[in-house]
């Protein structure tokens, strides 16, 4: 990153009108419900957000396409 992340990131979200998304308890409460497919627990809470918000993951890994969420599948 040009600078530190502190910096950057809020610049960025604001200059292309990203909001924010807070990890809540319903968003948690999503985990138990997940298939066992893999353990990385950043993902399976993008995994639950998703599921709670009716959002769409855009990504290049696959094992998203295994879970119960739209994937935009990006090369």
């Amino acid at each position: 990153m040009p600078q530190p992340p502190d910096i950057y990131i809020p610049i960025q979200r604001e200059r292309h009108m990203i909001s924010g998304l807070s990890l809540t308890e319903e968003n948690v409460s999503q985990l138990a419900k997940l298939p066992p497919i893999h353990r990385d627990p950043f993902d399976r809470m993008i995994i639950c957000q998703a599921i709670e918000y009716d959002m769409t993951i855009i990504t290049v890994d696959d094992i998203f396409l295994s879970y119960p969420v739209t994937v935009l599948k990006r090369a």
